[in-house]
């Protein structure tokens, strides 16, 4: 019996289709006068993209739901590599994010969509996210950095572009606890020089590596970050960026334009 939280997929002749899917649409894009191509991050699928036809009609029920940052519940079919989408439920839980936490919804966004390949399912990834959005939307300062932070971590992690944290990168020998390190695109995890500012300590980066194993929770990757989240951001963009090869995300110039108005 298939398990009343998990999508039920049937496959047709022509065409499979899902339903009951858990999802949250990263981006969308005119395809006509009345319909709308949407990428979608899907807990068993991965990242797809969808045809909603009609979308953009007053009269359409998918007007008021394919919204970002919004936990939704999707059924759609094809064989295609864009799929029709058939239905879409809004599953309620929290407002939509505003300000500056707006924004870091639509970076999650944008790494998902430069990092992610199609139909490569994440579903630890898509809990992340998931928490993610959730913290968000009701944030203090302290908790949408440690948010972002984490899920940095979670989405290099599974996308395979984190090195292992426990050891040097290089060498492959195991970090001294009291010892500072830092992480660089080019090298991975390797030994701090002077002019390295933010260094962690061996016993720091220890705790982010356990925090990430299979096993450990999202909260367990947030707590591992509390102390660290400064040093960790300068690094984790770096490494990012290197990945996305841009010099900087879209949504992080849009954040620097609005703090200099």
């Amino acid at each position: 019996m298939t398990p009343a939280c998990a999508p039920s997929a049937t496959s047709d002749v022509a065409a499979k289709r899902f339903t009951d899917e858990p999802a949250y649409v990263l981006h969308r894009y005119d395809w006509s006068e009345s319909s709308l191509i949407l990428e979608v991050f899907t807990r068993h699928q991965g990242r797809i993209a969808l045809v909603a036809r009609g979308a953009k009609k007053p009269s359409s029920s998918f007007r008021p739901v394919l919204l970002p940052l919004q936990p939704l519940r999707l059924s759609f079919g094809g064989d295609a590599e864009i799929r029709n989408l058939r239905s879409a439920e809004w599953q309620g839980g929290h407002v939509m994010p505003t300000g500056e936490a707006l924004l870091s919804g639509y970076y999650l966004n944008e790494l998902l969509m430069r990092l992610l390949a199609r139909d490569d399912p994440h579903p630890r990834l898509f809990e992340a996210y998931t928490a993610t959005v959730q913290l968000l939307a009701s944030p203090g300062s302290d908790t949408l950095q440690l948010a972002l932070r984490a899920f940095e971590l979670c989405l290099l992690r599974e996308v395979g572009f984190l090195p292992a944290l426990d050891l040097q990168t290089a060498t492959l020998q195991p970090l001294e606890p009291s010892e500072p390190y830092v992480l660089v695109p080019e090298a991975g995890l390797r030994e701090a020089h002077e002019d390295d500012r933010h260094a962690l300590t061996g016993a720091q980066w220890l705790a982010l590596q356990h925090s990430l194993e299979d096993g450990a929770s999202f909260v367990d990757t947030l707590r591992a970050s509390t102390e660290v989240a400064q040093g960790l951001k300068p690094q984790l963009r770096a490494l990012l960026h290197y990945h996305c090869d841009v010099r900087i995300l879209k949504t992080r110039q849009m954040l620097r334009d609005l703090q200099t108005l």
